[in-house]
């Protein structure tokens, strides 16, 4: 039986304090991954209504963009499939988490929230590039969703580079 460690501070900056195991079936890597993309779409949003830094603005179109596509081969993906996406405590944490931080970024300005922003959009990919590569994809039982979340990976692996860059400036 495969388990997901999932880090109850998967957005945050720093490291998380706890960790919980779960099982990970299709139906809920489905909406783990679904919603980690649309966590990263509100977050890119959230940028966009408050940077005025041009490479910000320019990445968190970027993020808003490319989740946004592959949120939508997802969904188009689980109707093919017959599959329903499955709540869980990984997915909960993940918006639970994305809710702080969002709190959080709201009440930063200027540079400081561009700065904020860049270093959880870098920890925000690397956990989950870590949690596709290291979990998601090799207990997803369906090659289709495999085949997803393997183009996923290749096109998040760079969002982190890019991120990586843009918080090294």
């Amino acid at each position: 039986m495969f388990r997901i460690i999932v880090l109850a501070g998967a957005l945050a900056m720093g490291p998380a304090a706890a960790a919980q195991e779960a099982p990970v079936t299709d139906a809920q890597i489905a909406h783990i991954a679904y919603t980690a993309g649309q966590l990263d779409v509100e977050a890119g949003r959230q940028a966009l209504a408050k940077t005025t830094d041009p490479e910000v603005r320019a990445f968190a179109e970027t993020m808003v963009r490319d989740h946004a596509a592959v949120n939508e081969q997802a969904l188009a993906l689980v109707g093919r499939l017959n599959v329903t996406p499955e709540a869980n405590p990984v997915s909960a944490a993940l918006t639970e988490q994305a809710a702080a931080t969002h709190a959080r970024l709201a009440g930063l300005e200027g540079e400081a929230f561009d700065r904020a922003y860049v270093q959880n959009e870098v920890a925000f990919h690397r956990t989950v590039n870590e949690a596709l590569s290291g979990t998601l994809i090799p207990s997803a039982q369906n090659a289709e969703l495999k085949a997803l979340l393997e183009t996923g990976l290749e096109l998040f692996r760079a969002h982190q580079a890019h991120a990586e860059q843009l918080g090294a400036q």
